[in-house]
């Protein structure tokens, strides 16, 4: 609702400027570059703004140089489009690079519905001026009114992945508990752990946003934001979280392997043990999903019993797995991939809980 807001009223402004101030012919670039430009952060507001008036130059410059020399005729289009289509491939223009093709048409229309010169040439450059008007009333209202701070995207990305890691664990322990689990059930885990990538473009996606609302917002320099000049702290967890959801597919692997002539009596009480590592692991992991910054101190401390807890049942995987004489240096049994699966799960998990440590002492 802000970004309508804001929106409708940028639009409005340049409207108003276009249209009474300028006279324009063709007022309706002002407010449509306004909008074009109304972006989640200031920082991309104003960047995209830079290459939106680079690209529609860039389009009008190539229309005007070929209309000169060549004239408003069907092969001096052709070749209008061939170039301008060039130049919005560029990587300097990014996502407005299409603008450059756009502007390009229509400085052409403009171009061929004039007969003198210098009303050609005072038509093109309205164009420009539009857009630039535009773009900085649009960003200058971006700027001025709430400019957005998106904080909490970094703690939603945090969340996102710690809860991916959450349910899975919560559905894999009940199941060692009972026993082996099947091929089916197990081919369904791997699957699941396989799929984390989009879950971690989405996290990145939403930490990108945070550290973009940063730059040029000039709410950045009030008291209470001032603590937020990096989120150093919230990319350690979310590296941390995604190689811990690397390894949790790496245990799935192992468990997809598992032999179902596996004597029973022999891993029962590996599996139990192993369940209940699984379920310290989950409990971990919905507390990291719950993250919040105001809270973080208590969150910190809670998570320290939680995390010792872990430690514990990690133990009691590895003893299960010796006082059984399971056979761990067996490649072709899960065993021994399975506990190594376990302590790098749980180094993770514990090098989360010390960045969260540092970042409440710092």
């Amino acid at each position: 609702m802000l970004l309508v807001t804001k929106s409708t009223l940028a639009a409005t402004l340049a409207w108003i400027v276009s249209y009474y101030g300028l006279d324009a012919q063709s007022p309706a670039f002002a407010p449509f570059s306004a909008v074009m430009i109304m972006y989640a952060t200031v920082y991309q507001s104003v960047t995209q703004s830079l290459r939106y008036v680079g690209a529609v130059a860039a389009g009008v410059a190539v229309q005007a140089a070929l209309g000169f020399l060549a004239g408003p005729d069907l092969l001096t289009f052709v070749l209008v489009a061939i170039i301008a289509l060039s130049i919005g491939r560029t990587r300097v223009l990014g996502v407005q690079g299409p603008q450059a093709a756009t502007a390009a048409f229509f400085a052409f229309s403009t171009y061929s519905s004039t007969t003198d010169n210098m009303t050609r040439i005072s038509q093109l450059g309205q164009i420009v001026l539009l857009v630039l008007i535009g773009c900085v009333i649009g960003t200058a209202v971006n700027i001025t009114i709430a400019p957005p701070l998106r904080y909490r995207s970094a703690e939603y990305s945090v969340r996102i992945l710690a809860r991916a890691l959450c349910d899975l664990t919560a559905d894999i322990h009940p199941v060692l508990r009972e026993g082996a689990p099947d091929a089916d059930t197990t081919a369904r885990w791997r699957e699941r752990a396989n799929q984390s990538d989009g879950l971690i473009a989405q996290a990145r996606a939403g930490l990108r946003t945070a550290e973009e609302s940063i730059h040029y917002n000039p709410r950045r320099l009030l008291k209470r934001h001032r603590g937020h000049l990096t989120f150093q702290g919230y990319e350690t967890v979310l590296n941390a979280l995604e190689r811990t959801l690397s390894q949790l597919a790496s245990l799935t692997r192992s468990l997809d392997q598992w032999g179902q002539e596996e004597s029973e009596h022999e891993y029962r009480h590996f599996l139990d043990r192993y369940a209940a590592f699984l379920e310290a692991i989950s409990t971990i992991a919905n507390a990291l999903s719950a993250l919040d910054e105001k809270e973080l101190g208590r969150q910190t401390e809670n998570l320290d019993g939680l995390v010792r807890d872990a430690l514990t049942r990690r133990r009691e995987v590895a003893e299960a797995a010796g006082a059984r004489s399971l056979p761990l240096a067996d490649p072709t049994r899960p065993y021994g991939a399975l506990v190594i699966e376990a302590t790098r799960l749980m180094e993770e998990i514990q090098y989360t809980s010390d960045t969260l440590h540092s970042w409440v002492r710092a």
